[in-house]
């Protein structure tokens, strides 16, 4: 985690768009195993998944995937939904 946040913090000192720097972030984080938490929020919706020591992938197509901790196939949007590691 710590090597993350200091290429992170080399990235956004170059003057790199946020745009990139977070399309930059979701392939590491496709890279690494690791427990996050993956919340979905929309209006009124929102749904909360716990990854144990997987990944949580990404596509061109604009949703992240990933197995929860129930061996639950999960498929959410990249709008409106957060990753975090914990």
């Amino acid at each position: 985690m710590k090597k993350m946040m200091l290429f992170a913090l080399i990235i956004l000192s170059t003057g790199c768009s946020q745009d990139w720097f977070n399309r930059l972030s979701r392939k590491a984080v496709e890279y690494m195993d690791g427990n996050y938490k993956v919340t979905y929020a929309n209006g009124t919706t929102e749904k909360t998944w716990i990854v144990k020591n997987g990944k949580v992938t990404t596509s061109d197509k604009g949703y992240y995937y990933f197995w929860d901790e129930n061996k639950h196939y999960v498929q959410t949007p990249m709008e409106n939904t957060f990753v975090e590691e914990f």
